[in-house]
């Protein structure tokens, strides 16, 4: 039996979810979660071995939540969902955390076949995906963020969504000067001036959702 946890701030999506997999009996969902905050937590206390996660949501992303669940080493298997298959999603968060890469429009037997495949420990693309990914690497073509570390990516994350320093250094344990100094460790390597040129970037490679982050981005650079 594969137990099986829902993350998407989508109520409809996780319904659509619910009424797919309850048909099959070797999957059992265990929980839903309508944050990421909330996922973190229903995957620290149930232990599923599996968790379907919406990339884009508010306050922390699903990218932050597979961070973090790997650098706490719980067993779960993270299997990233989203709206587009983009190849530009950085190469390097599949191979940090997430074992399964799967669009919201994908028919039934993949979204199936990817859930069995992660369960056993086998990593799964979406075929369009992976084949993106494959063409990329052959042209050299890749994503800037790849170049970051997980906690750069991270505080690059927070920043875009209008946290002060003081803020992302109090909820990530960290003194401000750290912080800040991740903050402009990583503009340098993106080669950006400013946070709403971060967010412009972060949105043309999918991190954030369309004009998801500008708006805080602007205030927080006022």
């Amino acid at each position: 039996m594969i137990r099986l946890v829902l993350v998407d701030d989508h109520e409809l999506v996780r319904t659509g979810f619910k009424l797919i997999l309850g048909q099959h009996s070797d999957i059992q969902i265990i929980g839903e979660a309508a944050s990421a905050e909330e996922g973190l937590r229903l995957i620290r206390t149930q232990n599923p071995d599996v968790a379907l996660v919406d990339v884009h949501m508010p306050g922390m992303s699903g990218i932050e939540l597979t961070e973090r669940a790997l650098r706490s080493q719980l067993p779960t298997r993270i299997i990233i969902l989203t709206v587009v298959s983009d190849a530009r999603f950085p190469r390097r968060l599949l191979e940090a955390g997430a074992m399964g890469y799967l669009t919201k429009g994908c028919a039934t037997e993949e979204l199936l076949a990817a859930i069995r495949q992660v369960a056993a420990g086998r990593r799964y693309l979406a075929p369009d995906v992976a084949q993106q990914l494959a063409l990329a690497t052959l042209d050299g073509g890749g994503s800037p963020f790849e170049q970051l570390s997980a906690r750069e990516l991270e505080v690059a994350m927070m920043l875009v969504r209008g946290k002060p320093v003081f803020r992302i250094a109090e909820q990530l344990h960290l003194s401000p000067k750290t912080v800040s100094t991740y903050k402009q460790r990583l503009m340098t390597k993106l080669e950006v001036e400013n946070l709403i040129a971060l967010a412009h970037l972060m949105e043309a490679y999918s991190l954030i959702e369309p004009r998801g982050g500008l708006q805080a981005a602007a205030t927080a650079s006022a």
